[in-house]
């Protein structure tokens, strides 16, 4: 990474209590936010701290699990992804860490979720065409022994928020 914060936390989000964030760590993830690539030079500069303590905030903000990585945002259909899909799952009960290892390893996962309500599950998934959609619905899902049924919900379009957190949701 550019930036070379490659540490990011993808382990157990409870280990422990979190930490209480200043105003300088909240500005911090807000810039974070906005330019996941930016240098810990400017980032000390917007936050006026010195570059050292920019380091270290970020590094306690990756180890405590509050900072989980960082990525680009991608057009998927520009990417060669031009089938997306929300897909619900009712799942055999207790086998949520054995159906989430399974959804992991599928092509396309893009976000998986433990949910309330009418289902167990909410996948989201980028696939090439509907055709290798249908094949990871009907072949590879619906093969998952835990898997009791799906539902498909096709994404006509989407748009990408890139929404910023208030200090109140920090």
């Amino acid at each position: 990474m550019a930036n070379g914060w490659d540490r990011a936390s993808q382990g157990d989000d409870h280990a422990a209590p979190p930490r209480p964030l200043d105003a300088i760590d909240r500005d911090i993830l807000r810039i974070l936010q906005t330019d996941g690539r930016a240098s810990v030079r400017s980032v000390a500069d917007r936050v006026h701290v010195s570059r050292a303590n920019a380091y270290a905030r970020i590094n306690r903000l990756i180890d405590d699990g509050v900072i989980r990585g960082f990525s680009a945002r991608v057009n998927h259909e520009r990417a060669g992804q031009g089938a997306s899909a929300y897909i619900t799952l009712k799942i055999v009960q207790n086998s949520w860490r054995t159906v989430r290892e399974k959804l992991q390893s599928l092509p396309g996962a893009a976000h998986i979720a433990l949910v309330s309500g009418d289902f167990d599950v909410l996948l989201l998934v980028h696939t090439p065409d509907n055709r290798t959609l249908r094949e990871l619905v009907l072949t590879r899902l619906q093969s998952i022994p835990e898997v009791l049924s799906t539902r498909t919900l096709l994404v006509f379009e989407e748009t990408d928020l890139n929404r910023r957190l208030t200090p109140d949701e920090i």
